[in-house]
């Protein structure tokens, strides 16, 4: 179900940005009422999944590098990102959003506290969380507990790892779980939750969602924490729920009427058509498993849609084709696809946090590792996994039931399981990078064939992200130390919950 931003909820967020106070001195007369000196705090949840959604979703923290490095994209012009030439004024503005939205959440957490709005403190709770694990997945180690210690007089945080964020961020949403279940909430999240429309319990799913996401993530390194974890949830669906219909789906709408309120990616393409393209790993996947959320997923190429006669048809030629990732030459755009409508043409479209999927693909994998996962079994779970998301993608009863009857029938492998989270996480490419990373899968990932010459001793997409050049200059005396472990800027030491081996 699609949940549009409206014009209230444009000018909620434009009153964050715009807001200013005046002294004591001043008349009466002279405060602007049209920019009021205490924002409600619905307006600070606007901003704050507003500009989660376009900066750390879509628009340069997603687009060319994560959606690259875990194969869900390719680029036939403008490739540099893929070849691992990294823009160093990108990274500063992702860093410095990403913080300054974490101060927007910090902000909302102090209000709420104070006047007991327990749902709104639970909803900045959950976000703080959400924020911080992008984070601390794309750098690894970075400031969390200084972090938004501004007002404290804190202008240069100390870092944590993420040995120790990890589960700090588990126990935020654990203490978050327990606030929603006791129903202590009673307040109105307002307009601005442009996530869920002020529904408390879907948040309460997506709070215990996150819970699973993280502790399968850490499942290697940190075992006893995720199972502990994995089992409360699961063993007491009615405390703590988790996202079980596609309704629940965390997904961000946009307005598609306005260049402010496009979905990024479909803006992007609406002015640069021959940028992006599908990747040849994601269509051959999808091709020799018979997956029809191919038809959803990408476009048929233009070459294959000429008929006999017409200038440049070509016999026979793919319906769908994927172009080289990282590429050491542009592509002519008419011979591959293209990301379908649905996914990267669509200005009124969604950018995806969590989808009612994921949990499920965890359980499988929870009980293939004979975790108490509640009397579900691994397949039970597959299955479940595999027909949200074909439904999510339209994609019909009939064509569902031979898919999972025939190439996408459980086999009893986590690889499968892997395979089939990574197709259906499709444009959360910061997931789709930490599944590789952590997994190894997609398999037939590669390094990029245009990558620069002091590049081609790696073996692997990048670890990571570089740090900004703003935060190795303003705050050294924390970053340095943690800097001299990054290896050619992109590489080095792996994430905590990476333990592939031979990798480099």
């Amino acid at each position: 179900m699609k949940k549009y931003i409206n014009n209230s909820i444009i000018l909620l967020i434009a009153s964050v940005l715009t807001f200013s106070g005046c002294t004591d001195s001043f008349d009466e007369i002279n405060t602007n009422p049209d920019k009021p000196q205490e924002v409600p705090t619905t307006n600070l949840l606007a901003y704050v999944l507003y500009y989660t959604s376009y900066r750390l979703y879509d628009r340069w923290f997603a687009m060319d590098e994560p959606m690259t490095f875990c194969g869900y994209a390719s680029k036939m012009t403008y490739i540099d990102e893929a070849r691992y030439n990294f823009r160093p004024g990108v990274q500063d503005t992702n860093w410095e959003y990403l913080y300054r939205i974490l101060n927007n959440v910090k902000d909302i957490q102090d209000r709420s506290e104070y006047a007991s709005n327990y749902n709104m403190l639970n909803v900045a709770n959950v976000m703080e969380v959400h924020l911080m694990h992008i984070a601390t997945d794309r750098w690894r180690d970075v400031p969390y507990k200084d972090a938004v210690k501004i007002k404290e007089g804190v202008l240069q945080p100390k870092y944590e790892t993420q040995e120790e964020i990890y589960p700090a961020l588990l126990a935020k949403l654990k203490e978050t779980a327990d606030s929603f279940a006791s129903g202590e909430g009673t307040d109105n999240l307002g307009e601005g939750d442009l996530l869920f429309n002020g529904d408390v319990k879907k948040w309460q799913k997506y709070c215990n969602s996150l819970r699973l996401r993280l502790a399968i993530r850490i499942s290697e390194v940190s075992p006893e924490l995720a199972k502990t974890t994995i089992e409360e949830v699961l063993g007491n669906s009615t405390k703590y729920p988790i996202m079980e219909s596609n309704d629940d789906n965390a997904f961000f709408w946009w307005i598609g009427t306005d260049p402010n309120y496009y979905e990024p990616i479909a803006d992007q393409y609406r002015t640069r058509k021959t940028e992006y393209c599908a990747s040849d790993v994601m269509v051959n996947h999808l091709l020799e498993n018979n997956d029809p959320r191919i038809e959803v997923y990408c476009t048929p190429t233009s070459l294959s849609q000429l008929s006999p006669g017409q200038d440049g048809y070509v016999e026979d030629y793919p319906r769908f084709r994927g172009y080289t990732i990282g590429a050491s030459s542009n592509a002519v755009a008419n011979q591959y696809s293209i990301w379908g409508y649905r996914y990267g043409q669509d200005l009124g479209g969604f950018s995806p946090y969590m989808r009612v999927a994921e949990p499920w693909f965890i359980i499988a994998e929870a009980a293939m590792l004979g975790w108490n996962t509640g009397g579900i079994t691994a397949e039970e779970a597959y299955n479940k996994a595999v027909s949200y998301s074909l439904e999510e993608n339209g994609i019909s009863s009939a064509d569902a039931e031979a898919y999972l009857s025939g190439s996408g029938k459980f086999t009893g492998e986590k690889e499968q399981i892997w395979y089939e989270q990574w197709v259906a996480m499709f444009k959360q490419t910061m997931e789709g990078w930490s599944l590789y990373r952590r997994t190894g899968i997609p398999s037939e990932l590669y390094p990029a064939p245009g990558r620069p010459a002091n590049y081609s001793n790696h073996n692997v997409p990048p670890f990571r992200s570089p740090y900004p050049d703003k935060e190795r200059n303003l705050n050294s005396a924390n970053c340095a130390q943690f800097d001299v472990d990054v290896v050619d800027n992109l590489w080095g030491k792996q994430m905590w919950w990476d333990t592939r081996t031979g990798v480099y």
